[in-house]
Order: C-alpha cells, then structure tokens, then sequence
C-alpha cells in the first residue's frame, strides 16, 4: 500500500524558466539510468526477495526513488513553465516562439509540442521508457551488483546535470539527488558484503581449471599488467593455440543425429549445394556497360 504526501522530499526553486535544460532533465526521468527505472528494479527485487532485511531495504530505496521521480519532475515542469504558457495560449510571432523552445539548441520543442511542457516518461531524445531498462534476475548477489553499478550511473547523469546548470536552486536539488545515489550504493555494497560468500554470484562455482585463466587474445601492442590479469593468481594464455579447443577436444561442433534426421540434412545439403565450377551471369553484370573512352562502368 501506498500513501503519498504531497510536500517533496527536497524543495525545488527555479529561478529561471528554460525549456532546453527541461529537456535535458527528462534522462533522469524516463531515461535507462532514471528514477523510474530504478524505482521499478528495486521493487520487483523487493516482491522476490526472502530476506527480511534486503526486503524492507529495497521496499525502502524503491520507494524513495518514486520521491526522487517527483522531484526530477517538478523540476522539469518549473524549467517548463514559461514556455508551456506562451505555446499554450500562441501570445507570440511564431519565429520568436519558435526560437523562445529551442534556445538550447535540442528537442525541447518536441517535448513542448507533444507533451505540452509536461514530465513525460521519455528520455532527453525522446525515447520513451522501457521496462526493458529492468533487469532485475532474482539472485541477490547478482541483482545487488546490479544495483550499485546502476546508482554509479545515475550518480555520473546527476553530476553531467549539474554541471549544465547556474541556477542554484536546480543545481542544489540535483546535488541532493546525487547524494542519495551515494547513499544507496552504500546500503547496496553493505546488503552485498552481508552475504558470506557472496562470489561468484549464484550457487554453482566455476570450473577450477578455467577460472583463473586469463584469455590474452587482444594482441599486437602494448601489453598492459595488472591486478586484472596477472600476478601469482592468474594464469595467463597468450598463445593462440592454447587459445582454441581448451578442452582438450578439437573444436568443433557436432551433434548426435538419429538415421532419419540425418538423411533429410544429406538431402537438404544435396538440394542446396553451389556448384563450384559454374560462372553464373549475375544482375550487376546484366546493369553494367562499359562507356567509350574511360572504361568506367555505369548503370543502364
């Protein structure tokens, strides 16, 4: 159940109305790396998840970004409300209503037109949002992982924001925006570390003679060491050889076929086979002459 209140979480002032930043801030709104987004990954996470404290935790931080969607809309309709007016009731010529939306040079105009300067759920442009932004699996140690690269994300768009921006009452409630993704990806990286063990992800563990073997298969420059890919943990193959049929097969693919399903394969591949010895007069060569003088080949 929820109960909204309608005092935001963080006060929004605009000292200045500007429909290009306006747009600018709809990424944060129906964006992949937005509110929206992340409010519905942390909730189908919630529903799923077995323990108590995870649950209540992303029950908690799902509902806070249903806030953070208010604020970062709020904000989108204040940049909004000068131009909505003057586009609503035509009070200008229409060049210098024209250039009055598109100041900052983007699709603020198609965001002013189609939507009537409101928060729509799209992206800076314009692309509306998709559930497939969502990519919660229902293993926590996955999910979780997720979830902090995803409030890293969110963070960096917050931060690219701010910086777009004079106006400090925007840029305080983006600042305050920002902080809370910090503040999530602490509780996130906590729930994480909680889990003893929490790698590799899922019950299985990997196959011992392959999982720390690092694949140098990116050759012909500088070779780079690190922590990454070297030291007395790692076992790194740079021969190409030793690259290919690493399980000691030969590398190729085979599938058991009954009698029936291999003869109607021979017959399809009999039916199908090009016959390497033929010289067929094709399309392109029927389109083709020869001009007189310079031998160049043009379409008749």
């Amino acid at each position: 159940m929820f109960a909204h209140n309608k005092r935001l979480q963080y006060t929004v002032r605009v000292s200045e109305t500007n429909p290009g930043l306006a747009n600018l801030m709809l990424e944060q709104f129906g964006g992949p790396q937005g509110e929206l987004a992340a409010a519905c990954r942390y909730f189908t996470q919630a529903i799923s998840e077995d323990d108590p404290g995870r649950r209540d935790m992303l029950f908690d931080i799902a509902t806070e970004e249903l806030s953070h969607l208010e604020v970062i809309g709020n904000i989108v309709v204040m940049l909004n409300k000068g131009a909505k007016g003057r586009l609503a009731e035509g009070v200008e010529e229409q060049g210098e209503l024209y250039r009055a939306i598109t100041g900052a040079g983007n699709d603020s105009h198609l965001t002013q037109l189609l939507y009537g300067g409101g928060a729509a759920l799209v992206n800076s442009a314009g692309v509306p949002w998709s559930a497939a932004y969502i990519d919660t699996i229902g293993e926590p140690t996955a999910d979780l992982r997720s979830n902090i690269a995803a409030e890293a994300r969110a963070k960096i768009v917050y931060e690219r924001l701010i910086n777009l921006t004079e106006d400090p009452g925007v840029r305080e409630a983006l600042g305050f925006l920002m902080t809370r993704e910090i503040a999530h990806q602490k509780s996130f990286e906590k729930a994480l570390y909680a889990i003893e063990p929490n790698f590799p992800p899922g019950k299985m563990p990997g196959s011992p003679e392959f999982a720390n073997v690092y694949f140098d298969m990116s050759q012909g420059g500088p070779e780079v060491r690190g922590p990454w890919n070297d030291g007395p943990k790692w076992q790194t193959v740079s021969g190409r050889d030793q690259q290919q049929a690493v399980d000691g097969g030969d590398g190729s693919a085979s599938a058991a076929l009954s009698e029936d399903e291999a003869a109607i394969l021979d017959q399809m591949a009999a039916r199908t086979m090009s016959n390497p010895n033929a010289d067929p007069l094709t399309g392109a060569e029927l389109g083709a002459v020869k001009l007189p003088g310079n031998g160049d080949a043009r379409a008749s």
